[in-house]
């Protein structure tokens, strides 16, 4: 489903990583540990499509992510991708419905009202769904963010320091959640952090040094 080939990637001559090969097959799920400053969140963005590297190869689905360009690239991310942030990023002016509502629209689908209700029902948000997104706690945040990297379907959905920032009980809510809907979606599930909590979790790892 995934695989990537000789990555690295070089921030103006400064800082230079070299990443592990990754096969990922999908409804597979890979969790990437490392500590602080050893390019997680840059393979992340790498893997997403939004950070070109320096050398190396991505393909999804048999398609070289970075053979493809510009708005083709976007569309490609849009339908195929969905990502996880580390902080949250919503339009606040908006609620957590419209948000939604969004991300359907930026990836080129039709708003699906039904859909977007159902999904935020799954995620215990019914409630929120009308309210502003400063208005929610870190653990409502957080669910909403799951909600809107699958909103679309994916087929690789990528998840940066999901748990960092929770207690033990939303860390085990949140990574069900991202379990539960992955495999719903039958897609493959990267998880990308420096919580060691994860492992019991997942039995394939990979650690960045």
């Amino acid at each position: 489903m995934l695989e990537t080939s000789q990555i690295s990637h070089n921030y103006k001559g400064t800082q230079i990583f070299n990443f592990p090969d990754i096969i990922c097959q999908q409804e597979s799920t890979l969790l990437i540990l490392g500590h602080s400053g050893v390019g997680k969140t840059t393979l992340l963005h790498i893997l997403g499509g939004i950070l070109q590297p320096s050398k190396g190869k991505i393909s999804i689905n048999n398609t070289s992510l970075y053979e493809m360009a510009g708005n083709k690239l976007d569309d490609f991310r849009g339908k195929n991708i969905g990502i996880v942030f580390q902080k949250p990023h919503f339009v606040q002016s908006i609620s957590a419905q419209e948000n939604l509502m969004l991300a359907q629209k930026m990836a080129g689908n039709s708003i699906d009202k039904q859909h977007i209700n159902d999904l935020l029902k799954k995620m215990n948000l019914e409630n929120r769904a009308n309210f502003k997104t400063y208005t929610m706690s870190q653990g409502e945040q957080q669910r909403l963010s799951i909600a809107r990297a699958i909103i679309n379907g994916p087929k690789l959905i990528l998840a940066d320091e999901p748990t960092s920032a929770l207690d033990d009980k939303n860390c085990d809510e949140v990574i069900k959640l991202l379990e539960y809907q992955s495999k719903s979606l039958k897609a493959a599930l990267i998880i990308v952090t420096h919580d060691n909590r994860l492992k019991k979790y997942f039995k394939e790892h990979i650690e960045l040094f």
